[in-house]
This record gives structure tokens, sequence and C-alpha cells, in this order.
């Protein structure tokens, strides 16, 4: 399970991981049978389709709800499934030589203009005039002004960062917007096209817009419209017929709930599915070694997907600094990467909390890490702790005891809980496991705070680095935010905060990428959290499938779909 803070931008990990995955996706495709092609980071070759026909696709979570500006909709999945085929952006992510840029979309009439007046950072924004909704009605100015009002001055709102900048959205044409806002802000191409798009206002404007969106929405700005979200089970996508850029090919793409990766391999084998975006789990590389007849796969190392130990910064015992150090160094993180993804070629941990797609901003200050007893005796011994009779750590009558929550379920994820508890018993420390649903995670232990120790992925969905929405002060979930941030761990200390603000209102991208190196060195000093291995993306489709087929690290594999079809004969 991935989620969306997931749909904010992290950053990277280890180079070194970053090859060791390239190097297996090599030895992948040199060992594969049956058909299977797999690249480290190429799209398919464009197999000529016809027009019609549906498929339907392996999805492995169902998103909690569809209202992409409010905290339900924190499932990468979401954005994946309706979010990214029916609603414009102003940027999409999209290739540049070897790394990731955001580019004006197709509903902008070109890129957005910045300037300075009177201090203040101005953008201003071109909508094409042959931009419509799929009612017909011109996508507008109005457009921008609703949707960032709505982030701006809303409750119950996932990512208010870069909004609650905003000073004003002045509207001087139905197709032009400015943005003024009162400070700097360097992460504005975020607005519109990270967290969530923009809405019509015509539809929305007065109306509860979470009643009118949660439960899915019939209206669309972009190739595709919601046909039906059959809760549990499936949701089904078809064209938006008034669509003004390039139709689907696709009569209709039915993306059908299958959380058990197993049995998601077995319904895509036996010609039930027509593809998957599994979650690497212990077995996905003997599936693929083994040969999947008549399928086309690719592996894609430079993904946004980091998987981390996320201690809790406000609950105790994760409240201290030299515990979660010593914590730290009690986790072999390198045993649990080989262990996970050895068949892989995967040995080496992240040693950052930037994602592989934008290694430019990561340092290696995680790489203290590495597993050391001594130096955990010396530092819980330095904080007042003592080993009890049954080995485990005790001060002031409590023991060094604390549980970990993530998604029930997911393989990989308890066997990585399990070799945690191993390691951390011999090192001291008593874990135990308190799984529960993706819902109940994301949607309240995390908000709430009510966990100690957490194991999930952070996942970009843009390629620039916002670190201040899950790791500033500010983006922790309060009732004073109305529970709008990000930063679950509760991270937060005043030479990071200052870090933070200067990332986020320095333009000049040099001063950004040391910005962002010194924010993630302040993580690693105080062992904030634990940064454990960065996730590959996995592709896999059956071959009656054509057109060019890739991952895209930020918005899926499904970025594309309008220009998937059924291979012509």
């Amino acid at each position: 399970m991935t989620i969306r803070i997931t749909r904010i931008a992290r950053r990277r990990t280890g180079f070194a991981l970053a090859t060791a995955v390239a190097t297996a996706a090599a030895l992948l495709s040199a060992c594969t049978s049956g058909g299977t092609r797999n690249s480290a980071a190429t799209s398919s070759a464009a197999v000529p389709v016809r027009q019609g026909g549906a498929i339907v696709v392996g999805a492995e979570q169902e998103p909690d709800c569809a209202d992409w500006i409010a905290t339900c909709s924190g499932a990468v999945w979401g954005t994946y499934l309706m979010d990214v085929p029916t609603l414009p952006r102003v940027f999409v992510p999209r290739k540049s030589g070897d790394a990731w840029a955001p580019v004006p979309s197709e509903v902008m009439a070109g890129e957005p203009t910045v300037s300075m007046d009177g201090g203040k950072q101005k953008v201003t924004y071109q909508i094409s005039p042959a931009a419509v909704w799929s009612d017909k009605v011109p996508i507008s100015s109005a457009d921008l002004k609703y949707t960032a009002l709505q982030i701006r001055d809303g409750k119950d709102v996932l990512v208010k960062a870069g909004y609650d900048r905003i000073e004003s959205v002045d509207t001087p044409g139905p197709k032009t917007a400015v943005i003024t806002f009162s400070k700097p802000y360097a992460n504005w191409k975020a607005l519109f096209s990270d967290t969530s798009g923009f809405l019509p206002s015509h539809l929305l404007e007065g109306k509860d817009r979470n009643a009118e969106m949660k439960d899915g929405y019939s209206f669309s700005g972009g190739p595709w419209k919601i046909e039906s979200w059959k809760r549990g089970a499936s949701v089904t996508l078809v064209p938006n017929p008034n669509y003004w850029g390039e139709k689907p090919k696709l009569d209709k793409v039915t993306f059908q709930f299958t959380a058990d990766t197993a049995a998601a391999y077995q319904a895509f084998k036996s010609g039930q599915l027509d593809a998957l975006y599994p979650t690497p789990q212990l077995d996905s590389a003997d599936q693929i070694r083994n040969g999947l007849q008549n399928a086309g796969s690719q592996i894609d190392p430079t993904s946004g997907n980091l998987e981390a130990l996320w201690m809790n910064n406000g609950k105790f015992p994760f409240d201290s600094a030299p515990f979660r150090q010593a914590v730290s160094y009690a986790v072999d993180r390198k045993a649990i990467v080989t262990r996970l993804y050895g068949s892989l070629g995967v040995t080496e941990p992240a040693q950052s909390f930037i994602t592989p797609m934008m290694r430019q901003y990561s340092g290696n200050d995680f790489s203290r890490y590495t597993l050391d007893l001594g130096k955990v005796t010396s530092l819980m011994q330095g904080a007042g702790w003592a080993k009890g009779p049954d080995g485990i750590w005790v001060k002031d009558g409590k023991r060094a005891s604390f549980s970990v929550a993530s998604v029930a379920g997911n393989k990989r994820r308890e066997l990585t809980e399990q070799i945690l508890q191993q390691q951390l018993k011999t090192a001291g420390f008593e874990l135990t496991i308190a799984n529960t649903t993706a819902a109940e995670l994301f949607g309240k232990v995390t908000s709430q705070g009510t966990f100690q120790l957490g194991l999930w992925a952070l996942v970009d969905t843009f390629p620039q680095p916002r670190l201040d929405t899950s790791f500033g002060t500010p983006a922790i979930p309060s009732a004073a935010n109305g529970n709008s941030g990000l930063n679950f761990a509760r991270i937060g200390f005043p030479d990071l905060d200052s870090a933070l603000a200067d990332f986020g209102t320095n333009l000049d991208e040099k001063a950004r990428i040391e910005l962002a190196k010194k924010v993630d060195s302040l993580l690693a000093r105080e062992a904030s959290s634990l940064p454990l291995d960065a996730v590959p993306n996995i592709l896999l489709w059956n071959r009656k499938i054509g057109g060019p087929l890739a991952i895209n690290p930020s918005s899926g594999p499904w970025w594309n779909l309008a220009q998937w079809g059924l291979a012509a004969a």
C-alpha cells in the first residue's frame, strides 16, 4: 500500500540503490523466459492499436474517496485511477533527457509567467481557448480561483502548502488568472498540478464539494470520465466525448480491486487481468524470472517511492532524539533490504528522504546509521535507561516497548516487521505489531498521531521537492490547521523549520539543491525517522495491449491511458 504523503513530493534515495535496481533489471531481462521483456527506464515499443475494445486492469488499493482536496484522498491509487485521467492540471511530469520535469499540460495556452511586483511574486496563467469541461462549458480562470480558495480557506484539506501563501486570485479575463503570493513560493509549479488539479466552479460553487465528489463524479476535464465506482469491486472509465485533446482508443477500462498481490499475479497469468502495477513482493522477481507467457514488463528504478520507518516524534518513546538514534543504530537496514529485494540485486538501503526520481537534491547523511549495538548501549545509558532482567531497556518504570503500524495483509511489510522484531529485541527493545486497514491507518491513525512507529511508503507525484509538506512543523496535522498536514511523524525543530522556510522561498535552483541537502542532513542528525529503501516500479501487461506503454514515476502507469489500445491484428 502506498499513500499520497504519497501524493506529496518527497525526494530520492542513494544513488547506489538506483544503480542496483538498474543492474537487477538488466539481469532479469537476461534471465526472463516466455517472452517477457524488461526495461530499466524505457517504454515499450509503440505497438499499433485499433479503435475500440475494453480491458481490465488490476488495482492494488481502493481509494477512500474521490474528493482530491480532502484528507480522505490520501491514497495514491486514487490519483492513478481517477484523478489524473479526469481532471486538468497546469503542469504534468514528463521525461526530459534522463530526468523528469514539470511541463505545461495541453489545458494551458503556454507556460505560466512569473514576475515580481512590489516585492511580491505573481504568476499569470493562460488557459487554452480549446479547453472545455465534459459538458462543453469552457475551462476558465474562475475554475483556478475556485480551486485555490477551496484549498486555501477550506477545512479538512489534505495539503495547503503553497496555497496558504496565496494573497489574491484575480481573473482579468475568462482564460486568464493571476495569483499573487504574500511571500515567494519556490514550488509554485506544484499548485494545481500535484496533489490536485482544478475543479469546475460552475458545477461546484456554493455546494458541498466533498458530498458532490467523494463517491465519484460525472464531470471531466480530461480524456476519461468515471462511468461507475462499485465500492469494494471496481472503477470503470469511459472516454470523455468532449475532450479537446487526443481521445482514448479504448471504449472502456475497468480497474478491478485486487489487494492480494499473489492473487493478482494468478489473475494476470490466467488472462482475467490485462495489466498490473504491483508493489514488489517477495515472489515478484521469481514470477517474472520464471516467465509470464504472452506478457510484457518494465522495471523502473527511477521511482518516486520511498519505504521508511516513521517515528512519531510527538509520542513516547520516540519524542527523545537519543532514543530515536539508538533505534536507528539497532536496525540492520542492509539485512532487511537484502532479504526483501536481494533477488532483484538490491542490497543497499536508502540514505536519504529524497526519492530516485529527484536524486539531484539528495545527500547521503543516513549512511551513519548502520548496525552498532555499542552505540545503542551508549545512547540509551546516556539518556538514563538501564537493561531490565529480561534484557529490555527500562527508565522510570517504563519499558522500551512500542508498536509498529502498517497495512494488514501486505506480506512484504509483515516480513519486515518480523525481522525488525528480532533485530530490536537483540538490542533491548520490545516491538509489537499493530497493523490495520489502509482506511483506518491513513484516515485516522496517522492524522491523529496515535501510532508510535509506522511502516509505509512515501510516494512522490510531482518531480519537484516539497519537503515542507512532510517535515515542517506547520504540516503537523492538528485542530488548528484542520488536520490538513502530511507531517504524520510530528517532526519539527527550529533549525529544520528555518531550513525548510528558506527552501520554500528561494527561487534559485542551485541554492534549493543545497538547502534540500541541508534538510536531509538535519533529519539525519535528529534521526527524525529512518529511510529503508526505494521501491522499484513494475508494470506488467498482456501483449494483446498495444500503444506506448511506460511508467511515469510521478503519475503512475496510466498517465497516457488514452494512447493504450488493443493491438491491431
